[in-house]
């Protein structure tokens, strides 16, 4: 029987020139994964006499990743963001969403690192750190 547990869930992130081999993210917050924001994929306007018009428009697509301040996966990020840091230029990357709960696939195309806390919230104990990618594209498979 199928439940909508986020345990299953796996993140597989590639970002070629730094890290080619898939990526498993691990060690992810305790009660926030990631979050996909909405966003709004048509444009609309209204005339002045009510009627109302609408067209589709390419836009970016944010999620943010929450891991644990212990998760060896910040590795990752810490790298892509030194390694831009260093060549003052953009690595993209790509990833793979398995959500095994609802049999979905998510593919994630030509995303970048558009935020990018460099330490973690230091309260009783370290906080998550919250890292969001922009994508260019996000598809939906069934799995």
């Amino acid at each position: 029987m199928a439940t909508l547990t986020a345990a299953n869930s796996v993140i597989m992130l590639i970002i070629p020139g730094l890290y080619p081999v898939p990526q498993q993210i691990e060690g992810f917050a305790a009660d926030d994964v990631m979050t996909m924001e909405s966003y709004q994929p048509v444009e609309t306007l209204m005339g002045v006499d009510g009627h109302l018009s609408g067209g589709w428009v390419p836009v970016p697509k944010p999620m943010t990743i929450s891991i644990q301040a212990d998760s060896a996966s910040v590795a990752i990020f810490e790298a892509w963001n030194a390694a831009q840091q260093a060549i003052r230029e953009v690595y993209t990357a790509d990833a793979l969403i398995t959500l095994p709960s609802v049999n979905k696939l998510y593919t994630c195309t030509r995303g970048f690192l558009t935020g990018y806390p460099p330490a973690p919230d230091v309260r009783r104990i370290l906080q998550p750190r919250r890292f969001q990618i922009t994508w260019e594209s996000i598809l939906v498979a069934p799995i």
